[in-house]
């Protein structure tokens, strides 16, 4: 394919995932290759080992401090005008970088854009469920590119929870010079992430095709703050952004309900 994407996935890498080498053939299966790199916080033999039998650069973070922390680690790794930052957990596409390498072809000043995804939970694809339908919905009005445009729609959107789904992300670097993840946030980093960025002059370019599996399973992270409480208390404090204290209490009530297939997942 002939279209000219400056673009790398920048692949992080924790512990020993069994997951992990699946996700680095996902990635390596693109039908429009781009740049594949690896980082990691903890390195160890398995890492290395899928790193070497690939042949992808591993770059190790000296200074970790968190999952936000390597995240703008590799964020500042990647020296592509675009990146996306893949999770090990999750599987992508083979037309994902083809989809967003066309998605911004005639598009000005894209912040980020992101795709539609199922669920993989248990081996089995979840291609629809009450979290998948919501999401769907909150996220129609961005198919109207004018709508992706406006920052007014963008923080409608916002206000009402997180639509976006992290990893299914592809950031606009060359827009988004100053950006970085707030590192004081253990589960909303995205969600805090995507609020500020819905500020800036630009467009959100939603693919609403299902172009990732992100896996929901008990040890991943993100059901770790569910389930200890951390995730609704950082859900609160961005409600706060949006509405009034008592419209956010009644937003979280109903945000609370919508979480819960990822604790059953």
């Amino acid at each position: 394919m002939s279209i000219n994407f400056d673009h790398c996935f920048a692949l992080c890498a924790y512990q020993v995932n069994p997951h992990l080498e699946e996700c680095v053939q996902s990635l390596l299966a693109q039908t429009l290759k781009t740049k594949i790199i690896m980082i990691t916080a903890t390195p160890n033999s398995h890492i290395k080992s899928v790193a070497e039998k690939y042949g992808l650069p591993l770059h190790v973070n000296p200074s970790p401090t968190g999952m936000g922390g390597n995240w703008n680690f590799a964020y500042r790794t990647a020296d592509t005008e675009y990146v996306t930052i893949a999770h090990e957990d999750d599987l992508y596409e083979s037309d994902f970088a083809e989809a967003a390498a066309q998605s911004v072809q005639d598009v000005k000043n894209p912040l980020i854009l992101f795709t539609d995804y199922y669920e993989l939970a248990g081996g089995e694809i979840i291609r629809e469920n009450h979290l998948l339908k919501i999401k769907r919905r909150m996220n129609a009005p961005l198919k109207i590119r004018a709508f992706g445009r406006s920052r007014f729609v963008r923080n409608r959107i916002l206000s009402l929870g997180c639509s976006i789904c992290c990893p299914s992300v592809t950031f606009h670097k060359s827009q988004l010079v100053d950006f970085a993840f707030d590192e004081s946030f253990s589960c909303d980093l995205d969600w805090d992430a995507w609020s500020r960025i819905a500020k800036e002059k630009g467009s959100f370019v939603y693919i609403p095709k299902p172009l990732m599996l992100h896996r929901i399973h008990d040890q991943s992270e993100t059901t770790r703050l569910l389930s200890n409480g951390v995730r609704f208390g950082e859900d609160l404090s961005i409600f706060k952004r949006y509405w009034p204290d008592w419209i956010a209490r009644r937003l979280m009530e109903k945000y609370k309900k919508s979480a819960e297939s990822n604790l059953k997942g």
